[in-house]
């Protein structure tokens, strides 16, 4: 095993009888000099708070990614939202496949790989060469959790597999995240969402009511399974506070899905009913779909009879409320072609947002279908629209974006010189109420903006997030600060092709 020149066997053995004693003391924490004082039993009595006061969950974990195109680097962003330090491994010069997907692209980057690579060292790694190997192997030794997605046994012939690395980290939390799981007559297979999309029924039941199966418009059952992965690794780490061990989570596309099928599942499996198509329709609630519109389409969902009542009212139609066969939900849903045809007729003669305002207060749920552009003008979500000025802009005060971004450009020394430290500070998502947006400085793409985390806690706020990496952009420092690998060792391992460094950085 390749060994840095300042890490000695003898520091190594005091790590792993450390962590044998405080499973929740990381050993990734004896790395950055942070004080913990642990009792029998590995619990973890007290730990030195960042500035502020604002310990993030996952401050002190080590996450190594090995994982490529989306569930897995989804898992891996939510895991560096949390505070987790996350290692990207990539492989020389291709790096993650999403990094060639496009366009668009910012610069030379692809958006797609920006969307979902945030708060990550890169470090590229040729895992087919044996001292490639070896710093994996290294890398496992120290960190707390491993992520892949890989076939099946792929990495178990490279010496990477759960029960080769488990013996040298007992501690390790192994996420495996495949298509169709570590067994069976599928799991050589390769996962790719669209695919199980398909195999688990998703597509069957997406489309409208006589057209043909779609793809849903976004990967969900990569974003399902990503979050699947993320849950079971946060599960992993609270066992791990009371166990000592580690352990390999098994996470895969085709059991994501099929689990989030939901009530449609539960149909089949119990009333042994197939399900269909309904569009923007519910099968079993009515009205609970779109609507066109004079201009557009709303979308109305009355959930049960006094909504519907309500509905009745703001369309000015209160005589459906008389019909006994619009009584109950059961006999909409028995009688629906008429009621939404009288529905869809009245809906038709007024512009969405009129109908919008009409709505306001009834209490019954209605939105609007809204483009992506609509979705990021939406007050709910966007920075809010304020006069730019110089004081305004060092005060703290966010302009509109587009003003914003020109201003940042063409002020940045001034922004740095100024705002420093303060909550203004770049890359700040100073959003309105929700605040889903982010705002970062890529090296090479320049200013960049990608969704944020979904989940506020009370307790913390996000640092400032790191833009994703270039390929390779922190090798070095991972071999030299994560593994203590002397600089002659670093020299030989560039020399030698089994790790590269990126040029820019």
């Amino acid at each position: 095993m390749l060994t840095g020149g300042n890490m000695s066997a003898s520091l190594r053995g005091f790590k792993r009888r450390f962590s044998a004693l405080c499973p929740v003391g990381f050993t990734s924490q004896l790395r950055r000099n942070s004080p913990v004082r642990c009792v029998e039993g590995g619990r973890r009595l007290s730990h030195t708070q960042t500035a502020g006061g604002n310990l993030r969950p996952l401050e002190g974990v080590t996450v190594l990614d090995l994982t490529r195109v989306l569930a897995g680097p989804f898992a891996t962003m939510i895991l560096g939202d949390l505070g987790a330090e996350v290692i990207k491994v990539e492989r020389p010069g291709i790096g993650d496949d999403t990094r060639a997907w496009g366009p668009p692209f910012v610069g030379a980057e692809s958006t797609y790989f920006l969307s979902v690579n945030r708060n990550k060292k890169s470090i590229s790694v040729d895992l087919k060469h044996p001292r490639g190997a070896a710093v994996i192997q290294e890398l496992a030794g120290v960190c707390d959790v491993l992520v892949e997605n890989y076939i099946p046994g792929k990495l178990h012939q490279m010496g990477l597999g759960y029960e080769q690395l488990s013996r040298v980290n007992p501690q390790l939390i192994y996420c495996s995240i495949s298509g169709y799981g570590q067994t069976g007559p599928r799991s050589q297979s390769p996962g790719y969402d669209s695919i199980a999309s398909a195999v688990s029924g998703m597509m069957h039941i997406t489309g409208s009511e006589d057209g043909e199966p779609v793809r849903p418009g976004v990967a969900m059952t990569d974003l399902a399974t990503g979050l699947y992965a993320h849950g079971a690794i946060m599960a992993a780490l609270l066992q791990r506070q009371k166990t000592g061990q580690g352990v390999h989570i098994d996470c895969n596309l085709l059991s994501s899905q099929v689990s989030c099928l939901s009530h449609i599942a539960a149909n089949y499996l119990n009333a042994g009913k197939e399900a269909r198509r309904w569009g923007t329709a519910h099968e079993s609630i009515v009205p609970y779909q779109g609507f066109k519109t004079k201009d557009g389409h709303i979308v109305v969902a009355a959930g049960n009879n006094k909504q519907f009542v309500k509905v009745c009212q703001v369309l000015q139609l209160m005589e459906l409320t008389d019909e006994p066969k619009y009584k109950t939900n059961k006999l909409r849903v028995q009688n629906r072609q008429q009621l939404l045809h009288t529905l869809s007729q009245r809906f038709l003669q007024e512009k969405t947002a009129d109908w919008l305002k009409r709505f306001e207060g009834s209490g019954v749920p209605v939105g609007p279908i809204n483009s992506i552009q609509d979705v990021f003008s939406d007050s709910q979500l966007s920075l809010p629209s304020l006069p730019l000025g110089s004081s305004a802009l060092l005060k703290g005060t966010w302009p509109d974006r587009r003003t914003l971004t020109a201003a940042l450009h063409s002020s940045q020394k001034i922004i740095q010189q100024h705002c420093t430290g303060t909550s203004w500070a770049w890359g700040r998502h100073r959003v309105k109420h929700n605040g889903l947006i982010q705002e970062m400085n890529h090296p090479t793409a320049g200013h960049i903006a990608v969704p944020g985390p979904a989940v506020h806690y009370s307790s913390f706020t996000p640092d400032k997030p790191t833009p994703p990496p270039l390929i390779g952009q922190h090798t070095m420092q991972v071999l030299r600060h994560t593994l203590s690998y002397s600089d002659d060792v670093i020299k030989a391992l560039l020399e030698s092709g089994a790790v590269a460094q990126n040029e820019v950085s």
